[in-house]
């Protein structure tokens, strides 16, 4: 699997990088995150919770990965749900929304998409979306994970919404 994993023994991965500069920022700033997951079924909030200081500014999160749940859970709109399916870029949007006012966190993220092994909603394996809802604005991005294999679907997905969140962290201009 081409999960990036370091051939130096004791040296941090990709992911393990950005949740320590998110954790700081985050720190510095005295702001907090809280994560909302489908597609990555819990590892999200699992690395946001591994950097040192994550008590400080890891909130938690919120698995829903059943699509009734992102509404009951997270308030995304049933009709919005209903037109677009459970992944979207607006739905994505509106989970990092609901996590961050569940949660009274200042900043969102949120992952959702198709991992597999069948399309869902009219979208391929490999369709991943994340989003972050903070202070300033709601961004959602699309990830390209490049495979079709479910555990690269996954850990790309983590690695899109963990970078699309230390971009958000920082200062604006």
């Amino acid at each position: 699997m081409a999960h990036e994993q370091s051939a130096c023994p004791g040296a941090l991965d990709q992911a393990a990088v950005l949740v320590r500069q998110i954790t700081a920022a985050l720190g510095a700033a005295g702001h907090t995150v809280a994560a909302a997951e489908s597609l990555t079924g819990g590892r999200l909030c699992a690395q946001l919770s591994e950097a040192p200081g994550a008590s400080a500014a890891f909130r938690g999160g919120i698995i829903a990965y059943a699509t009734d749940l992102k509404e009951e859970l997270l308030g995304v709109e049933g009709d919005l749900l209903t037109r677009v399916g459970a992944v979207h870029p607006r739905v994505a949007a509106r989970m990092a929304e609901g996590v961050r006012r569940a949660a009274n966190a200042t900043y969102g993220v949120a992952t959702t998409g198709v991992a597999g092994p069948a399309p869902q909603d009219g979208c391929d394996v490999g369709t991943v979306f994340v989003a972050v809802a903070g202070p300033r604005r709601t961004t959602a991005a699309q990830a390209a994970p490049g495979s079709t294999d479910r555990g690269d679907i996954q850990h790309a997905a983590l690695l899109a919404a963990l970078e699309l969140l230390r971009d958000e962290l920082r200062p604006p201009g």
